[in-house]
């Protein structure tokens, strides 16, 4: 959940190292450093507690010359967040430095050997023992810095991307991953490293995305050698970027998150484009493996967080269309619960950055048992994407805001449009259902948008309830989900306690806590559970709590028991939480906002969930 930047070339490194963090600090800004290795071989690291800017203030009056460097924002494992804990981390002699994401689970063992031989360690992180592991095998077998690094990487245990530089060896970083992401960017003259693309595209559209036990030697003015864990050559697959910077900026808003909540109109065009076709569903991952998808006994849903919000939709939306039962598990939960897999199922595995440690473990456990595995994911050429047998991408275009939004609303719409597709090949979907759905999924940035014309009234609305210390969220049917998303954008990025329940289940314990300080978001689009909760909002407005309601236009019933309605637009009962996620992510960001909270940075979390 930490990220590295790397630069090797004939340009000063900082600048383009600095401007790395800042692209990366969506991934962990507890601390953030720097080492710098200047042409007359001297390693100079500088580090500092907090956001990338007071890293940038620190360096000020240092020396930062160099043309070779790596770099580190960091969200803390092991270790509190504090200077000597911040990467990079420096080995006893001085010579190594190196940077980290990931947890080295054998840390302790290879800390009290290292101890024994005469190592002292300044920090408290599991990274630092990596880099005076790397040195020692070095200074004892008198071998080469890749020799050391290859060797040490056998001895640990655990999930890594790392950068290595030596004052001892100029011109050279060592990379390598196993469990976390590592991309290199192949540019005219330098080289650049990065946990994602974002730090790379100002320079280049060409990467190398490194595989599992893949070790990169970067040398400057050569050509990238990449070795796998026999030590033989791997072969370069050289990708091309669809990215563009513009994508990367906030384009006039105050925050990222903003930007994406109104970008959902641009980017579900972009999920829907070339999947609809005379009112049918067209995706090329399950045609090319429709007899897996035919034959299916079960399917298996896997996710975390936001992803797993959208998988409980997508059992519903599979259940109901496609009509094949479907289970879904907390990624996190899943390997370690025995699950009976057969070779009759399929696991569908939702992540937004392709990275999710977790949900990859999964994968890795249902491949095991001989299942298809089937990925729904944003990031082209992450490690979920080529982990799967097949998949979807939701090209929704780079997340940088820690709450997700428009991911969310693409996973969702193509949990949709799946759904219709296995519907099709199973047969099980009629002819009104599938013009009826497709037509409307077709209508979804348009209506996005006329949703979108919500924000000032929500922007007026959250005055009314910064103060409060706790929401309770209802939805019944498709929109039991949306409840719990909405909770948890709340409490992710305004940090009031908040739960999502199903509107029927209030009665068997929450409507304890209804008094006139607990609010209540009720999302109650016309469907066919309309009367029913209503009886829920009678019920919670009958105990003096307030109910802020998610209604479709003209529902008046609702307006007049509520004591504030957003009017959204009508569409089928399946595809509503994509609309009613809106208003709901603009609620938390006006409230967020206006108690002074970095909604784009929210305490204590990063975007991309690498680490167990």
């Amino acid at each position: 959940m930490c990220g590295i930047v790397g630069y090797i070339g004939n340009a000063q490194c900082f600048p383009i190292l600095i401007k790395g963090l800042h692209r990366l600090e969506y991934r962990g800004y507890d601390s953030a450093g720097v080492a710098i290795l200047n042409d007359n071989n001297q390693l100079n690291i500088y580090k500092s507690r907090g956001k990338v800017e007071d890293l940038e203030h620190f360096c000020e009056s240092k020396d930062v010359e160099g043309t070779i460097g790596i770099a580190h924002t960091r969200w803390a494992t092991h270790g509190e967040p504090n200077d000597v804990n911040a990467h990079p981390h420096c080995s006893s002699h001085g010579d190594l430095a190196l940077v980290h994401n990931g947890t080295i689970e054998n840390y302790n063992v290879l800390k009290k050997a290292l101890i024994e031989h005469g190592c002292e360690f300044k920090s408290e992180t599991d990274t630092e023992v990596l880099v005076q592991l790397i040195e020692y095998i070095k200074e004892n077998n008198k071998c080469t810095l890749i020799e050391a690094v290859t060797e040490a990487l056998e001895q640990v245990v655990g999930a890594y991307a790392i950068a290595v530089i030596d004052r001892n060896t100029p011109d050279t970083i060592i990379a390598a991953r196993k469990s976390s992401p590592l991309v290199i960017g192949i540019g005219d003259d330098a080289t650049y490293l990065a946990s994602d693309a974002t730090p790379i595209i100002d320079y280049t559209d060409k990467v190398v995305y490194l595989n599992d036990d893949e070790i990169a030697i970067i040398k400057k003015g050569e050509p990238l050698q990449v070795i796998n864990a026999d030590k033989e050559p791997s072969n370069i697959d050289i990708k091309t970027l669809k990215l563009s910077v513009s994508q990367l900026e906030k384009g006039g808003y105050p925050h990222f998150m903003l930007k994406e909540i109104y970008e959902q109109v641009m980017t579900l065009e972009d999920c829907i484009r070339g999947r609809v076709y005379n009112n049918s569903i067209v995706l090329s991952g399950v045609n090319e493996n429709s007899e897996a998808f035919k034959s299916a006994h079960r399917i298996i849903i896997v996710a975390c967080g936001t992803s797993w919000h959208a998988g409980l939709i997508g059992k519903r939306l599979i259940q109901d269309i496609a009509r094949v039962p479907v289970e879904v598990e907390y990624a996190s939960e899943f390997r370690y619960s025995n699950p009976v897999i057969t070779p009759n199922d399929i696991v569908i595995a939702i992540s937004q950055s392709g990275e999710t440690a977790d949900t990859l473990a999964a994968i890795s456990l249902a491949k095991e048992k001989g299942a298809f595995v089937y990925g729904v994911c944003n990031v082209v050429g992450s490690s979920i994407a080529r982990a799967t047998d097949s998949g979807t991408y939701i090209h929704v275009g780079p997340e940088i805001g820690v709450a997700s939004t428009k991911a969310f609303t693409g996973q969702v719409t193509v949990l949709a449009m799946l759904a219709l597709a296995i519907g099709q090949l199973r047969g099980t979907v009629s002819t009104d259902t599938l013009v009826r759905t497709t037509s409307a999924i077709e209508m979804l940035p348009a209506l996005i948008k006329e949703t979108l014309k919500l924000d000032k009234d929500i922007e007026k609305l959250s005055r009314t309830y910064t103060y409060v210390h706790n929401f309770l969220y209802l939805g019944r049917g498709y929109n039991f989900p949306s409840a719990l998303e909405g909770a948890l954008k709340l409490k992710e990025i305004s940090y009031i306690h908040a739960e999502g329940y199903p509107a029927a289940e209030m009665k068997h314990g929450p409507i304890a806590l209804i008094d006139h300080e607990l609010p209540t978001v009720v999302i109650a689009p016309m469907d066919d559970l309309h009367d029913k909760i209503i009886s829920n909002i009678r019920q919670v407005k009958a105990r003096g709590g307030s109910v802020i309601a998610i209604v479709n236009k003209g529902d008046k019933t609702i307006k007049s028991i509520a004591d504030f309605t957003l009017e959204i637009p009508a569409v089928p009962e399946c595809l509503s939480p994509i609309i009613a996620s809106i208003p709901l992510q603009l609620l938390a960001y006006h409230i967020a906002v206006k108690k002074g909270c970095n909604v784009d940075m929210p305490r204590n979390l990063a975007k991309s969930v690498t680490v167990e």
